[in-house]
C-alpha cells in the first residue's frame, strides 16, 4: 500500500441542480423505473448526453467549485500543489486550471491513456501522481469532478 503519508481533510463543496438533469442522464433506471429485459431492449436505458450545452455547465460550475474551495480554506489558487480532476473531457479540465491560473505541470491528466473512466477517474489519477512521487507532505491537493443528474463537487486536502 503506498499510501504511508495520512492526509486530512480540509474541505468539500458539493453540488447538484436537477434542473439540468436532462443533460447528462439514463431517462430510464433506478427505483422509480426499474430495469426490465424490455426496457433493456429499447433505447431508454442508454446515456444521454447533451454535450455542448453540458460543456458550458461544466466550465462555469466547475470553475466556481474550485474557486469556493481554495477560497473556503483561506487560500489562493497559487496554494494549490496539484489539481486532480475529473477526467471527463481535456477541454474542460484546461479551462478549470485555467479559471485557477494553474499550470498544466499542476494537473494530474490521464484521460488521454485511459479515456473517461467516470467515478474511478480521480482514484486513479490520485494513486499515479503518488507512485509518480507528484504528491508531497504538506502538498494541497485539490480534487474536482462532475456528474449525472447534474452535480458537481471539490475537494481540498493537506497531503
Amino acid at each position: 500500500f503506498p499510501y504511508t503519508t495520512p492526509f486530512r481533510s480540509l474541505s468539500t463543496q458539493l453540488h447538484a441542480d436537477g434542473t439540468y438533469a436532462d443533460m447528462l442522464m439514463v431517462a430510464r433506471n433506478g427505483s422509480k423505473n426499474p430495469i426490465t429485459k424490455e426496457l433493456m431492449q429499447t433505447e431508454a436505458d442508454y446515456l444521454v448526453m447533451r454535450g455542448n450545452e453540458l460543456f458550458k455547465i461544466a466550465v462555469k460550475t466547475l470553475g466556481e467549485a474550485v474557486l469556493e474551495a481554495v477560497k473556503a480554506n483561506g487560500m489562493t489558487p497559487e496554494d494549490v500543489d496539484l489539481l486532480i480532476p475529473h477526467q471527463a473531457n481535456m477541454r474542460i479540465i484546461t479551462a478549470t486550471a485555467k479559471r485557477l491560473g494553474l499550470s498544466m505541470d499542476k494537473v494530474v491528466i490521464n484521460l488521454d491513456r485511459y479515456g473517461n473512466t467516470s467515478a474511478a477517474s480521480i482514484p486513479i489519477a490520485l494513486d499515479e501522481a503518488v507512485r509518480e512521487n507528484r504528491v508531497h507532505p504538506g502538498d494541497i491537493v485539490l480534487f474536482e469532478s462532475f456528474g449525472g443528474g447534474l452535480t458537481w463537487a471539490s475537494a481540498v486536502v493537506r497531503w
